[in-house]
């Protein structure tokens, strides 16, 4: 949510700023504004309501020689969509970007009578607090701006200019990442490493609590107390293809279609075929600590939660000393809930950012209970704050929607299932055809993606018109329907909600008439019969039903039917989601909506 861009060095800053900042329009904006500051203290502010197109427009009568500035794409919390609460805010010589939310601004803004504010946020609060030590004339511009996030209740990640100190920049966090990438003779800022790809290789992930003065040839951390950080530089392992489109017409359809490459990434060297095992390292837990595991959760919001709900339902199968206890973190971390000895918490989150479910993992750690993390992003703060953790490795998502990293998590967490049954003596012939199917499906996906692409599109064209939509499933195939339906949702705009078949009759049948179409999931197994006579109760109240089934007998007199040849048994349904995001897509292209950047979403959470 919003991003943050910030350059000092001997290049031109607006062109990076601008470049930057497009790279981070994935994560969902309504305004974006730069500020550079000349050698000589002149500073250039320019902020336009709208997308980054916007913001070029009035910069192209405006192009600028400096060497340092900021830059921001704002997601409105405080205060509408305009120029005026766009980034960066001005406050005396100080300007400032913010990620984040400041609880205690109205009672900050109180105590600067002196400050003419202009917008409706609480971060140009922030601006006016900085200036004002600023002005003292006692502070230096990282002290001023220590002693500001002093008296902040909230959460920020921010980058700080000042006319009078026009070769460096300032930044910090608390709650809001931040990473700073380091160049020659040149650094870099930005809220998610994506925007530093191409510039550089090295990056300094700020904590929280730190506080760091960049300047083009080096970089002092300390923390808010004034204690001396050394920090640490890693390795940015994004490419710059992984960023670009590769030849797609958007990112969504080209992350649907790189699963079968990303999930052989989850995969690699973690699967023995020959032996029917799997091999995490990264959790950290010994055979021993694994075999005192009688509970676990796992915690994640949106599709990281529907992701928990459909490996829960597979590690229930092979573990039945354990129970499975899966959370909406949002709700988890305002809950007084007991948890027994012999747990342990799976925290999941593509982004490694997300902010309730960081709380919940800050929360479940106090109580002593052992943190994994299942997180793409390396480096992010939940990679970094829990116990261990298996990274899923799908590469980043610039489409808001999540598609490949979702199935790369049910597959990382059934993993971390199967070592545990492993480590409590669960028979491997038992355990063995989970691992030979999981083994299988990279290969498996793609065929089945080239298989179903085309008739799903012109499926998408009969049912485009919907506003409406109703998503089934039983067993494994209901929690698959639920990111079925979120994936419609979100990015078509259409009214879908999932039910448990069983639920039918307990008041959804009730929603069935033309203004609605049905999704149902029909896989093979011992609840097709019933999932059978489910759907003819729809059919039955002139359903308009889309089955999307791996049974070739299949013969109901549906409206459009998807028969998904495979091998597959045990993970049918994530095979059977690949058609239902094709489908969410085809839907939105259909439409002609942003499928990258639905409305009033972002790609990570990072505020309440």
């Amino acid at each position: 949510m919003c991003g943050i861009v910030g350059y000092v060095g001997e290049k031109k800053a607006q062109g990076f700023l601008v470049s930057g900042l497009k790279r981070l329009e994935y994560r969902g904006y309504d305004s974006a504004g730069v500020v550079t500051v000349s050698d000589d203290g002149e500073a250039t502010l320019v902020r336009a309501k709208g997308k980054i197109a916007e913001l070029e427009k009035k910069l192209s009568g405006l192009k600028r020689d400096d060497h340092v500035g900021v830059g921001h794409t704002r997601w409105a919390t405080h205060g509408e969509p305009s120029e005026l609460n766009a980034h960066p805010h001005r406050a005396g010589k100080i300007y400032v970007v913010h990620n984040g939310i400041i609880e205690n601004y109205k009672e900050l803004k109180d105590t600067l009578p002196q400050h003419d504010f202009k917008s409706e946020t609480d971060s140009e609060v922030l601006a006016a607090l900085i200036d004002s030590f600023y002005q003292d004339g006692k502070y230096e511009l990282v002290d001023a701006v220590v002693q500001a996030l002093k008296l902040v209740k909230g959460t920020y990640g921010i980058a700080v200019v000042s006319e009078l100190s026009p070769d460096e920049l300032v930044v910090a966090r608390s709650g809001s990442p931040l990473v700073i990438g380091v160049g020659n003779n040149e650094t870099l800022v930005a809220s998610d490493a994506s925007a530093l790809v191409g510039h550089t290789k090295r990056a300094i992930y700020l904590n929280d609590g730190e506080v760091a003065v960049v300047r083009k040839d080096g970089i002092e951390v300390k923390t808010l107390n004034a204690e001396p950080v050394s920090a640490k530089v890693e390795e940015i392992e994004t490419n710059l293809a992984a960023i670009q489109k590769g030849g797609y017409e958007h990112f969504l359809l080209k992350e649907i279609m790189e699963q079968p490459n990303s999930l052989a990434e989850t995969l690699r060297g973690r699967v023995n075929v020959k032996e029917g095992t799997v091999h995490l390292g990264g959790p950290g837990l010994s055979e021993a600590e694994l075999r005192k595991i009688r509970h676990l959760i796992i915690v994640g919001c949106g599709t990281a939660y529907h992701a928990g709900m459909l490996a829960s339902y597979y590690i229930e199968q092979f573990t039945s000393e354990i129970t499975v206890e899966v959370v909406i973190a949002s709700e988890y971390r305002y809950r007084q809930a007991y948890i027994p000895d012999g747990t342990v918490a799976l925290i999941v989150s593509q982004s490694g950012e997300t902010a309730d479910t960081l709380a919940c993992l800050r929360e479940i750690k106090k109580q002593g209970v052992r943190t994994v993390g299942i997180v793409n992003a390396i480096g992010s703060t939940i990679a970094r704050e829990v116990d261990g953790g298996t990274y899923v490795h799908v590469e980043p998502e610039i489409s808001v929607a999540s598609t490949k990293a979702f199935t790369s998590q049910v597959i990382a967490m059934v993993m971390f299932g199967l070592t545990i049954a492993q480590a409590k003596g669960v028979r491997n012939t038992v355990l063995r055809p989970y691992v030979e199917e999981i083994a299988g499906l990279p290969e498996e996906i793609g065929r089945v993606l080239d298989a179903v692409n085309g008739d799903v599109k012109e499926i998408a064209k009969r049912y485009a018109k919907y506003e409406h939509a109703i998503y089934l499933g039983r067993d494994t195939a209901y929690p698959t329907a639920m990111e079925g339906a979120l994936k419609l949702k979100e990015i078509s705009y259409v009214d879908a909600n999932a039910y448990a078949f069983g639920e039918l009759k307990h008041g959804p049948l009730a929603l069935v008439d033309d203004r609605f179409f049905e999704v149902a999931l029909v896989p093979e197994g011992a609840l097709y019969e019933k999932s059978v006579s489910n759907v003819q109760e729809v059919l039955a109240r002139g359903g308009h039903m889309v089955v999307i089934t791996n049974v070739s007998e299949f013969d109901l007199p549906v409206e459009c039917v998807v028969k998904i040849t495979t091998s597959v048994r045990l993970f049918a349904p994530l095979l059977m989601n690949l058609v239902m995001q094709l489908l969410a897509y085809y839907v939105t292209v259909e439409k002609g909506y942003n499928v990258d950047q639905p409305r009033n979403l972002a790609k990570s959470v990072t505020v309440e």
